[in-house]
């Protein structure tokens, strides 16, 4: 069981939605300092302040788009600097906008800076390289378990963070690096991100489709995702893929992802 006391630890896209109640989680499963960043500064400092005053000295907004690897980079760098070394990282950041003139920063926030993400962190936290070794919490979808007509691109991201977080955190790679990579895919969430303001469906006719759709899902808590990935953090293994949908509790789904895997090996090998 992984002791989440006195550990150092980065979320991106924290500021609002399941990122924000794992922060306050975080925090109260004794984290010695969680770092928060997100492109919204208000809801960012807001929580920071509410935070400030319970958890004094323990928490810190710092605005960064997740695109912009010197923003990145320069966020880890304080982090290190700050606190000689990183424990826990949850890329969180996400967007679910499959509409024209959206779908490409969706690319490079959901697959392109996570990856990067990934990578640093990896650096900075591997036991071979001076680090102390760690956990990477990629946050993938349920949408990576399954298909949909109205989201493409959204669908395609989500299975990409599956594919690379398993691959990247097979054990060998972790028996080197003292690194767990770990993957969690959230079912639909009472958040705003199924809001009609951030959620496009690829093509404009399908938009009220898509949102009768929405409104048809069992909806979880924030909070009730957001204990699922502190459960997950705490019990995984390094490759592990993790499950919180429906208000359920958190599973292990690895055998099952790993058994659909050896399925579609078995036609090529």
């Amino acid at each position: 069981m992984y002791k989440l006391i006195d550990k150092i630890v980065f979320i991106t896209g924290g500021a609002t939605g399941i990122g924000a109640t794992a922060v306050k989680l975080f925090l109260e499963e004794g984290a010695k300092h969680v770092t928060i960043t997100d492109v919204n500064v208000n809801a960012g400092k807001q929580l920071e302040k509410e935070l400030e005053t319970k958890f004094k000295g323990r928490v810190k907004f710092v605005k960064c788009d997740v695109r912009n690897d010197e923003e990145l980079f320069d966020i880890y760098k304080t982090i290190i600097d700050d606190h000689g070394f990183i424990d826990v990282v949850i890329n969180n950041a996400a967007i679910a906008n499959d509409s024209t003139g959206v779908y490409r920063t969706a690319l490079n926030v959901n697959i392109n800076a996570l990856i990067t993400s990934t990578l640093r962190a990896r650096d900075l936290m591997r036991t071979d390289r001076s680090g102390r070794g760690g956990i990477i919490m990629n946050i993938s979808s349920i949408s990576a378990l399954m298909q949909n007509r109205y989201l493409p691109v959204y669908f395609a991201t989500k299975s990409a963070v599956l594919q690379f977080s398993i691959c990247i955190g097979a054990q060998e790679n972790y028996e080197k690096t003292g690194v767990k990579v770990m993957t969690m895919c959230y079912g639909a969430t009472d958040t705003s991100l199924l809001s009609k303001e951030k959620l496009k469906p690829f093509e404009e006719e399908l938009r009220d489709e898509l949102y009768e759709h929405i409104k048809q899902l069992p909806l979880q808590s924030a909070n009730h995702a957001a204990t699922g990935l502190i459960d997950a953090c705490k019990r995984g293994d390094s490759g592990s893929v993790w499950l919180v949908n429906d208000n359920k509790p958190v599973e292990d789904i690895t055998p099952v992802v790993k058994k659909a895997y050896g399925l579609l090996t078995s036609l090529v090998v």
